[in-house]
């Protein structure tokens, strides 16, 4: 959501997370889906946690996503 970009992505999941679940201020919606509005992405706001709810490695093109990819590297090593 903070790009603004879309991404193609393949998805194949019975299971959303709904938004009024959770509680916590610091926990934020990252990515949504176009499609049908649901939950694709979470973020917390102070720790380097985050998740989504498609594989970012895998088709339609495997270069879409590769920023997650590279995020979650770049934490790891700064975690070192």
């Amino acid at each position: 959501l903070d790009s603004g970009r879309v991404y193609i992505t393949a998805q194949n999941h019975g299971y959303v997370v709904q938004e009024a679940s959770w509680d916590d201020p610091d926990l934020v919606v990252s990515h949504r889906n176009v499609n049908d509005g649901t939950i694709e992405g979470l973020a917390h706001r102070e720790l380097p946690v985050f998740t989504v709810q498609f594989d970012p490695g895998i088709g339609p093109g495997p270069r879409e996503t590769e920023v997650l990819l590279v995020r979650f590297v770049e934490s790891l090593r700064k975690s070192a």
